[in-house]
């Protein structure tokens, strides 16, 4: 009778194993997806999700939205704690980081090895995610700089045709400007007020990443005229101290000539403006075709359990009825070729006050700025902004800020 009860016993504490290995399993065959932002995308991650269990039926997805406020310090959290997500979508320059301290996965061997795949990517917008060789990351949406007309202001100020230089945009917006009313406004995240330098003729750095180019008798006489037309109000203060809904939200009010933004600003400001239609809102490139790009990404964790199983997730969100979703959920283009072009026709039927903004996105591709991959991108946007933020305002000398900028940057550029 022992003797069975231990072979009960001995059965009993094997299938309980059995069971908590089978569960363990189960548990592991599971990715993590964070998506930047997009809440409302629900239909569209469904689709991606039917689409990859077709190839990995045994795999559950999980998603979490984040605000991009939050990502960062989030995912650092999750990566120090061993738990990091497998795929991330991430914009801006914070993957540098990640990828130069190996904390991302290089998709090169997957790009080369599906090669049908990447050459369906637009390769001028699949660059920004290169670093030191090796792709960390594929275009989820791609977005860049351009210039929003507000047509009425210019009507009211006897301007009939849109300008040809940097020289002429901001003679424009001194006509525009009155009482209440600014000329000009840009965004200043992520590097996206860097046209206006490099339009100048303004490099922010030699060819090589090495040492800062921008301290130029070029570059202060340009400060200065900025940081003056700010004083008058040509400029609006906005451009340097707001980020997203303030500048935006001026430009709903019918109060700002010109805004420099890329284009998913357009569906945001006219939701708040009734006036914002295609016939009082025009999209143009900026005057020279300089433009920085803002696209986002998707990247995988080099801590991935299931790198494989997450490159397959990551194609199918980024290209053919997968990127088509994005596009058509979120109002963008996307990395696809291909795909893009169904897209405009969507657009065309669908949304077409958002056509000229887009199609803008596709032009002038061998004029990106602002995307230079360095590995402390964050820490070089806190060393030289707030110098060039006191400048425009009136707090310091041109001169001083751009010596202060320079030396703050080649300190950081030499600490690698």
């Amino acid at each position: 009778m022992r003797k069975w009860a231990s072979i009960l016993a001995a059965g009993a504490m094997a299938l309980s194993a059995s069971l908590m290995a089978t569960q363990a399993w189960a548990q592991d065959k599971k990715i993590t997806v964070v998506t930047w932002n997009i809440p409302y995308f629900q239909d569209g991650f469904n689709l991606w999700v039917d689409e990859f269990k077709k190839i990995h039926p045994d795999f559950e997805v999980e998603r979490i939205d984040m605000k991009g406020t939050e990502l960062p310090t989030w995912y650092q959290t999750q990566v120090v704690a061993g738990t990091p997500p497998d795929i991330v979508n991430i914009q801006g320059g914070l993957w540098l980081e990640y990828a130069s301290q190996g904390g991302l996965k290089d998709l090169t061997p997957y790009m080369e090895r599906d090669k049908d795949y990447a050459d369906r990517l637009i390769p001028e917008f699949a660059d920004n995610w290169i670093y030191e060789g090796k792709q960390y990351g594929v275009p989820l949406y791609v977005t860049k700089t351009l210039l929003f007309l507000n047509k009425i202001m210019m009507e009211e100020a006897g301007i009939d045709k849109n300008p040809e230089s940097f020289d002429e945009m901001m003679e424009m917006a001194e006509k525009m400007t009155g009482e209440g009313k600014s000329g000009f406004m840009t965004l200043n995240f992520d590097w996206l007020y860097w046209p206006l330098f490099k339009m100048n003729g303004i490099d922010f750095v030699n060819e090589d990443l090495t040492e800062a180019a921008f301290n130029t008798p070029e570059a202060v006489a340009l400060v200065e005229r900025l940081a003056d037309l700010t004083e008058r109000g040509v400029i609006d203060k906005i451009s340097w101290t707001g980020r997203w809904v303030e500048p935006n939200g001026a430009f709903a009010a019918g109060t700002v000539g010109m805004l420099h933004a890329h284009a998913p600003a357009y569906l945001w400001f006219k939701s708040k403006g009734e006036w914002v239609n295609e016939d009082t809102v025009d999209s143009i490139a900026l005057p020279g075709g300089w433009a920085t790009p803002n696209s986002h990404s998707l990247v995988i964790s080099e801590g991935s359990k299931h790198p494989d199983v997450a490159w397959d997730f990551v194609k199918i969100a980024t290209s053919g009825v997968g990127a088509k979703a994005m596009g058509e959920g979120t109002n963008n283009l996307t990395g696809d070729r291909e795909v893009n072009a169904e897209l405009m026709k969507y657009f065309e039927a669908n949304v077409p006050a958002v056509v000229p903004a887009l199609q803008t996105e596709l032009e002038n591709l061998d004029k990106l700025t602002g995307n230079w991959p360095f590995a402390k991108d964050a820490a070089i946007k806190e060393a030289f902004y707030p110098e060039i933020q006191a400048a425009m305002l009136g707090q310091k000398s041109a001169e001083d800020a751009l010596n202060a900028a320079e030396q703050k940057v080649n300190r950081i550029l030499r600490s690698r």
